[in-house]
């Protein structure tokens, strides 16, 4: 999320930061930019035009005259370029191409061994972004890409993802050559780019929401003031390998023991099902059968919702979010899902806490993670900074 304050001071706004009120809507006219950066009408004018001839900007249609010529509209060339938005999980991966504005070209998901190394399936991600892009699809500018666990967003590797194996300090940016050139690559948590996707949906209301993804793993996005914290090491969050009683004993996928998915995340209760002589294969499996008005199925997503719930409760006494947000597989039953949740925050976070506490469905559901990544990616790519670059080394060129 990219803010230029007004006045930035005349003459000193760059045309980065001038594509950036164009893209945030906040300006759609040469008169707009000048009203709200301060720059002379001839700074506007040159910077623009270099925007212009970029393939950024295009001049839209007249809009309506307030005396004298109409002035020209401003909008950001959409078809300039595509990112391209991968969500890797522990047995499917969501692929997309987004335009510039942020809206899905084409999309499709990649089934793979669960739990399946980088070797295993990028081939199978880059295919089939392959498939999804062609001879008429916009230059590749950018990729945003979610793997479950803590990541080193600088140089774009996993750094601890024990619920898939082998992904550890792999590069993941010559997987996709073949597809995106060198377009570069932006990494991110998976419960971070489920946050990041709410920058698009609840968070426009509300700048402090902690996002729960409560899927196979469990995992918290926190947004604090409009920002998402990631934490030191890229694990804050890491709601479900927090250590509970209830717990004690139990293995973990992570290696350790007492972890709250053991009880609580849809890998356990899929196991538990299981061992019940259930056919059920993924946690999408037990959601379908609640959906249907299983009891069983209904009673072990609330018991589920119940004992996050337990742990949100921490977090939202310290932290004071303006809503929770729920999302992720086991929050497509949303109304079961929530009830445990709800039950255990109020009865143990403070009055004050939840005096105003809002509980909210994620706003793009299965979606989330591709506008996460698509966003991430277009964040990166359009910022001023990577704006004026592009702009410098058009000038050199």
């Amino acid at each position: 999320m990219t803010e230029v304050r007004q006045p930035v001071g005349r003459d000193t706004a760059t045309a980065g930061e001038l594509f950036a009120l164009v893209r945030a809507g906040r300006a759609a006219t040469r008169a707009d930019l000048t009203r709200l950066t301060g720059l002379s009408r001839t700074a506007v004018v040159a910077r623009v035009s270099a925007l212009g001839e970029a393939g950024l900007l295009r001049l839209g249609a007249d809009l309506a005259s307030t005396g004298g010529r109409p002035p020209g509209s401003l909008a950001l060339a959409a078809d300039a370029g595509c990112v391209l938005a991968v969500a890797i999980g522990r047995s499917r991966s969501q692929v997309a191409v987004f335009d510039l504005a942020g809206t899905e070209l084409a999309a499709s998901a990649v089934d793979h061994e669960v739990g399946a190394g980088p070797d295993l399936v990028m081939p199978g991600v880059a295919d089939q972004l392959a498939r999804l892009t062609g001879p008429g699809t916009p230059p590749v500018l950018g990729i945003g890409l979610s793997l479950p666990g803590a990541v080193d967003t600088e140089r774009g590797v996993s750094v601890d993802t024990p619920v898939i194996a082998g992904w550890d300090g792999i590069p993941l940016a010559p997987y996709l050559t073949a597809v995106a050139g060198d377009a570069p690559l932006f990494l991110a948590n998976d419960a971070d780019i489920l946050a990041r996707s709410e920058y698009l949906g609840h968070a426009a209301q509300a700048r402090d929401l902690l996002v729960l993804k409560a899927s196979t793993g469990l995992g918290l996005g926190v947004v604090a003031d409009g920002r998402i914290v990631s934490g030191a090491l890229g694990a804050a969050g890491d709601l479900g390998h927090t250590k509970v009683p209830e717990a004690a004993g139990r293995p973990c996928r992570c290696g350790d023991v007492g972890c709250l998915e053991t009880i609580a995340a849809g890998w356990a209760l899929v196991a538990r099902l299981r061992e019940e002589g259930r056919e059920v294969e993924h946690v999408r499996d037990l959601v379908a059968h609640a959906l249907a008005g299983d009891p069983e199925a209904k009673q072990l997503l609330r018991e589920s919702g119940r004992m996050v719930g337990e742990l949100l409760a921490v977090a939202i006494n310290l932290l004071n979010p303006r809503a929770v947000v729920l999302g992720g597989d086991m929050a497509a039953a949303y109304d079961v899902y929530a009830a445990g949740v709800r039950e255990a925050v109020y009865a143990r976070s403070s009055a004050l806490a939840t005096r105003e506490l809002q509980f909210l469905p994620a706003t793009y559901g299965d979606r989330a993670g591709l506008v996460g990544c698509a966003a991430l990616a277009l964040d990166e790519v359009l910022s001023p900074a990577a704006v004026d670059a592009r702009l410098r080394r058009r000038a050199e060129a």
